[in-house]
C-alpha cells in the first residue's frame, strides 16, 4: 500500500556547498589569468636618419609590449616596412606575396606590420621568411592600448607591439626612403593585477558572514529537530500508557451458549470479520460495539478508537480529555491484520469491510490523538 508522501526539508549541507562554490568562484578568476596578464614592458627609441634636417631625429616609444612567447632581449636593426603589392600598400603582411626590400649587406632589420586580418603568428613567420630579427607590430586603431600577443611556434624572433601613435610619422620616413633605425630594450615585467586590499578585507568579512549565518543555521536545525524527536517519543509513551490503563477499564466476558452474540443476525467482529462463538473472550467498548479481544486490544493499543464508530476511548473513560485525533484507517488496518494470527485473517477482505463500515458510519471521528510512531 503506498504510504502519504512527506514533505523533505533541504539537506542541511546545502548552505555549505554554496559557501564553497562562491569560494570557488572567488578564487578563480584570480589564479586563471594570472600567466596571462603578466608580461614585460618594451622601451623603444627610434633614429630617423634624414640628410633633409642635417643629423638624426630621435623619437621614443614608450608603450612597448613583448609578445608572450617572444625571447625578453635586446635588439637593433633597420625598420623596414613591406613593399606595394601591385601599387597598393601592404600594411598587414598576411598575403603571401608579402615583400620586404631590405639594403644589401643589412645584417639586422626589424619588420614594422600593422595588426589585422591574420593571426600575430603568421605575420611573425612571414617576416622571419625574409630573415627579419624582430617584429613590430603596431595597432591598428590609435585609441588601443597594445596586448600580449601569443604566437607559438615562431622560434627565436622577437615580437613586439606598440601603439599606432608616431607610426604614421615613422611610415612616412619610409616611403620616403629615409633610413629608420629601432633599438628595442627590456623594460620592466608588469606582475599579474591582483585584488586591492579593500576588495580582499569586503570579500573576506562577506566569507565569514555567510559562514557565521550558515553555522547558525544548521545549528537551529539539529536543534529543532532533537526537540522534535523527544517530544515525539514523550508523546508516544505518554499515548501508550494512556491507552493500556484505558483497556484495563474496559469490559471483558466470555460468550457462552445462547448470548446475543452467537445469534446469526448479530453483527461479527469488525476486526476479524468473523462470527462469535462459544467461550470467545470479547470487548465491550464504552459505545456498546463489541469486538474480539484479541482483535480489538491492539488496535487501542495503536489507536484508542472504536474501529467502527471512531469513539475515543480515552476520553469516553475521563483518561486524556481534549485530545485531537487524526486516523489513517486503511494504513493503520493494514499494520494490525500483519499482527494477527494467519488463520483469522484476510487482508483484502478485512480492508473491504472496514472501508464499507467507515462509508455508511453515522459516528464523525471524535478519536484519540495518533502521535508520529516509528514503523515497525
Amino acid at each position: 500500500m503506498m504510504k502519504p508522501r512527506r514533505g523533505r526539508r533541504p539537506p542541511p549541507g546545502g548552505s555549505s556547498v554554496l559557501l564553497l562554490l562562491l569560494w570557488h568562484c572567488w578564487l578563480w578568476p584570480a589564479g586563471a589569468d594570472n600567466a596571462s596578464q603578466a608580461y614585460y614592458t618594451a622601451l623603444i627609441n627610434v633614429t630617423v636618419l634624414s640628410p633633409e634636417r642635417g643629423g638624426p631625429t630621435l623619437l621614443r616609444i614608450d608603450r612597448g609590449r613583448y609578445g608572450q612567447d617572444s625571447p625578453k632581449v635586446e635588439v637593433k636593426g633597420l625598420l623596414v616596412a613591406p613593399v606595394p603589392i601591385n601599387g597598393v600598400a601592404d600594411r598587414l603582411g598576411c598575403d603571401p606575396r608579402t615583400r620586404f626590400q631590405v639594403p644589401p649587406n643589412t645584417k639586422q632589420w626589424i619588420a614594422l606590420l600593422q595588426r589585422g586580418n591574420c593571426t600575430f603568428r603568421e605575420k611573425i613567420l612571414r617576416a622571419a621568411s625574409h630573415n627579419a630579427t624582430a617584429v613590430v607590430i603596431y595597432n591598428n586603431i590609435s585609441s588601443e592600448e597594445p596586448v600580449t600577443m601569443t604566437h607559438q611556434g615562431t622560434g627565436d624572433i622577437v615580437a613586439v607591439m606598440i601603439t599606432e601613435s608616431k607610426v604614421k610619422e615613422i611610415l612616412n620616413y619610409l616611403e620616403k626612403n629615409i633610413s629608420v633605425l629601432m633599438a628595442i630594450a627590456v623594460g620592466s615585467r608588469v606582475p599579474p593585477k591582483n585584488f586591492s586590499r579593500g576588495s580582499l578585507v569586503f570579500v573576506s568579512i562577506s566569507f565569514i558572514v555567510l559562514m557565521i549565518i550558515s553555522s547558525a543555521w544548521l545549528i537551529f536545525y539539529f536543534i529543532q529537530k532533537i526537540r522534535y524527536t523527544s517530544a515525539r517519543d514523550r508523546n508516544q509513551r505518554r499515548l501508550g500508557d494512556a491507552a493500556k490503563k484505558a483497556i484495563g477499564k474496559l469490559t471483558t466476558r466470555t460468550v457462552k451458549k445462547g448470548d446475543k452474540e452467537t445469534d446469526p443476525d448479530f453483527d461479527h467482529c469488525a476486526v476479524c470479520i468473523e462470527s462469535y462463538k462459544q467461550n470467545d473472550v470479547v470487548r465491550i467498548l464504552p459505545c456498546k460495539h463489541v469486538f474480539h479481544k484479541a482483535c480489538v486490544d491492539p488496535w487501542l493499543n495503536e489507536h484508542c478508537t472504536c474501529p467502527m464508530c471512531k469513539l475515543n476511548i480515552l476520553k469516553a473513560l475521563g483518561i486524556v480529555p481534549n485530545v485531537p485525533c487524526t486516523d489513517n484507517v486503511a494504513f493503520d488496518m493494514e499494520r494490525l491484520t500483519r499482527s494477527q494470527p494467519a488463520n483469522r485473517r484476510s487482508a483484502a477482505g478485512r480492508f473491504c469491510q472496514l472501508t464499507a463500515l467507515s462509508a455508511w458510519s453515522p459516528c464523525a471521528p471524535l478519536g484519540c490523538h495518533s502521535f508520529p510512531r516509528t514503523e515497525s
